[in-house]
This record gives C-alpha cells, sequence and structure tokens, in this order.
C-alpha cells in the first residue's frame, strides 16, 4: 500500500505540470491502488474554456489505461487557502471505481488540511451496485 507521504508528493509533483494559462489554478491528483501501485493527473485547461480535464479525472484515466480498477486513496492538492475538493463531476467518477469509505485527502502545499471519506462528499451517490441488481 502507498504510504500517504507518497501520495502527497506525488501530487505536489505532478500538480507542478498542470497545463492552466486561463485560470492560473494548478490542480494534482494522486491516487492510491489495492496493490500500492500511485498514479497522477493534473489539470489540463484549453482555449475553448470550460473544455478541460479535472487533475482526478487524468489520474483515473491512467490508472484504468494501466489495467487497475479500484481506487483505495486519494490526495487531491490545490492552491489558495480554500479547500480544494473534487468537483461534482470527479466526484462520481472516483464513486465509479473506489468504495464509499475510501479516504480522500485534500491538501496543499503545506501538508494535508483536511480527509474525507467519498461517502461524505458524494453521500447516497448512484454507481456501480445500482445498476447489478437489475
Amino acid at each position: 500500500m502507498a504510504s500517504l507521504d507518497t501520495l502527497f508528493e506525488a501530487a505536489k509533483a505532478i500538480q507542478t505540470r498542470a497545463y492552466a494559462p486561463y485560470s492560473r489554478f494548478k490542480v494534482g491528483a494522486a491516487i492510491a491502488t489495492p496493490d500500492g501501485r500511485v498514479f497522477t493527473g493534473c489539470n489540463v485547461e484549453n482555449a475553448a474554456y470550460p473544455v478541460g480535464s479535472c487533475a482526478e479525472a487524468g489520474a483515473i484515466s491512467a490508472m484504468v489505461a494501466a489495467g487497475e480498477s479500484r481506487i483505495t486513496e486519494i490526495v487531491v492538492m490545490g492552491e489558495g487557502e480554500h479547500l480544494v475538493t473534487p468537483c461534482g463531476g470527479c466526484r462520481q467518477r472516483i464513486r465509479e471505481f473506489a468504495a464509499p469509505d475510501t479516504p480522500i485527502h485534500i491538501a496543499g502545499p503545506e501538508g494535508i488540511r483536511k480527509r474525507f471519506t467519498l461517502d461524505e462528499l458524494l453521500p447516497f451517490s448512484f454507481g456501480p451496485d445500482n445498476l447489478t441488481d437489475r
């Protein structure tokens, strides 16, 4: 299992690679899988704003492309004084691959600021298990 320090450093490193010429708001994300692999992503903006991709979506895409399908822990690294939590769309993307009790750590440059579970960020969510009972 990847340590929280490893995830924090990975999110911090990838945040510097974000492509954010319009908002100038760089975000990095690092996710861990059950076997301890770490996948990262950063936000990528586009001149046809708001077309672009979130850091969490990039990390999830990298994970899926590598053949993995479960998220055990996430760190989201943002800037500024406010908590930078996953957007609604990314919360649903995370839900596709994570359990309700999956920890989502919100970080700033100085360290982890707050910890949530997926269920706290996306209560009463709709997910893959809703479709298996059909």
